[in-house]
């Protein structure tokens, strides 16, 4: 399942949960700093019954994935996505992104938002290309020292 690459959502109860989410805990103790990491709290976050997580593994590892949330039932937001650093400039964060997107759409919200690091400016780039635009710059979000972009975009009430 996903071997090949494809994006997979995390089914609560599946036999799988306690490997992919070990899995993802290591990437983010790897990718963000302690203080940004869910490491610790992985497990409950995706207990939440508004909550979502979806990945991709290659050949028995999980090389990325992203999480979201419906906080109401017109706004979601997208409150992770990594891809490891050898998985990236692939594709991979992109499938993640859409498929998540398409993810919330399900509950048709008018808006999606996301918090990220303006020095990360992959990231940055590839929520541009989704069409997220930048609403404000929050200064110590991450830190006292770092700030966030709150990205956003909007849908049609179709």
């Amino acid at each position: 399942m996903g071997s090949n690459g494809t994006v997979t959502e995390l089914q609560r109860n599946s036999t799988n949960w306690t490997f992919v989410v070990d899995e993802i805990v290591k990437m983010e103790k790897k990718i963000f700093p302690k203080h940004e990491s869910l490491a610790r709290s992985f497990d409950e976050e995706l207990k939440k019954k508004n909550s979502g997580l979806l990945y991709i593994q290659i050949h028995g590892q999980v090389v990325g994935y992203v999480m979201y949330a419906w906080p109401t039932s017109l706004s979601a937001s997208i409150t992770k996505l990594a891809v490891k650093e050898n998985y990236r400039g692939q594709g991979r964060g992109e499938a993640l992104l859409e498929a998540a997107i398409k993810k919330c759409r399900t509950r048709t919200v008018l808006r999606i938002t996301l918090h990220v690091d303006p020095l990360r400016t992959p990231a940055v780039n590839l929520y541009k290309k989704f069409g997220f635009q930048v609403d404000t710059l929050i200064q110590g979000y991450y830190s006292a020292d770092r700030p966030a972009y709150r990205m956003y975009i909007d849908f049609d009430s179709k």
